[in-house]
């Protein structure tokens, strides 16, 4: 079966390994998600699937899933493009839980990273403060940001903005417990988002 899911962030916390070790990890809430459309390329097989539920569903997102042979109102869908192994033997309507993943899997985990709004230069981009004592006024000033030619900014250059609400993929994280009846991954470290985020879990 291959392995890939949608799910919700519940929080952070620790469990301790056989030698006492304390181990920050990620506890999300897995699935379940069902297949509601299947597209085959020459190398590939794109699948996509739905997860969570929608209140109050729009009729042509409703018909898709009829077609699918779904009864759930499902609220997210996410297609997988890329070659997923084991894709062969999943059909339109399967339903996919937590159960495709073991204990040691390596997954990549991708979700919406925290919002934090307007930020200067040394939060977003880690400048380094100005002199703090003999009257500088140069303390968190982004400094030049221009030359005497082309005479314009140039594009790229790190200043304040917006900083987060990106899309971030964490690769390569140890699943160190499956909770199959609470429909829990535990996952080794952080992952993007706060509480209540969407993500996006594939095996590696």
């Amino acid at each position: 079966m291959a392995k890939f899911i949608l799910g919700k962030k519940i929080g952070m916390t620790r469990i301790y390994d056989e030698k006492g070790r304390a181990i920050p990890v990620t506890v999300i809430e897995a699935g379940p998600v069902f297949v509601t459309e299947i597209t085959k390329n020459e190398d590939s097989t794109s699948i996509q699937v739905g997860y969570g539920h929608e209140k109050h569903i729009k009729k042509p997102q409703k018909g898709h899933l009829v077609k699918a042979g779904i009864s759930e109102d499902l609220k997210q869908l996410k297609e997988y493009t890329e070659t997923i192994q084991g894709a062969e033997n999943i059909k339109l309507g399967d339903e996919i839980n937590v159960s495709v993943f073991e204990k040691g899997d390596m997954i990549d985990v991708s979700g919406v990273s925290k919002g934090k709004g307007f930020a200067g230069t040394i939060k977003r981009h880690h400048f380094h403060c100005g002199p703090k004592t003999h009257g500088s006024h140069n303390y968190r000033r982004p400094g030049s940001i221009g030359s005497a030619y082309p005479q314009r900014v140039v594009k790229g250059v790190r200043m304040a903005g917006h900083l987060g609400a990106d899309n971030v993929t964490i690769k390569k994280l140890q699943v160190v417990e499956v909770h199959q009846n609470e429909k829990l991954l535990v996952v080794a470290g952080s992952v993007p988002g706060s509480r209540g985020t969407i993500l996006t879990i594939k095996g590696v």
